[in-house]
């Protein structure tokens, strides 16, 4: 027996290729949103520790900066990962540096 329509042969309909390249753009958006949050509160906490906050406020601004080129690059385009399928655990480096960053603020705050 022949099919009309190519799907799965379960009898479920085919699945919508439009909808993983649109969630994928938000959640690299998200991820760009979430550092930029993150680098404005350190910036904005890291002048009352004078030298050290500011040696921390130019690190995160330096990780943002490298977070946010690889977003842009990931989230305004719908095809592969142009860095050859590094993009991931260079967006993840960045935030677990940012991460960093703030708990070691936070932790020069407390002394």
């Amino acid at each position: 027996m022949a099919r009309d329509a190519p799907g799965p042969a379960d009898g479920r309909p085919p699945r919508d290729p439009g909808l993983q390249p649109e969630r994928t753009r938000l959640a690299w958006r998200r991820t760009a949103l979430a550092s930029t949050v993150v680098t404005v509160l350190v910036v904005r906490l890291a002048p009352a520790d004078g030298r050290f906050g500011a040696v921390l406020a130019g690190l995160a601004i330096v990780t943002w900066g490298a977070v946010l080129a690889v977003c842009w690059r990931r989230g305004t385009g719908t095809g592969p990962a142009p860095s050859g399928g590094r993009s991931l655990p260079l967006a993840a480096l960045g935030t677990a540096s940012l991460a960093v960053l703030g708990v070691l603020l936070v932790l020069h705050g407390l002394r």
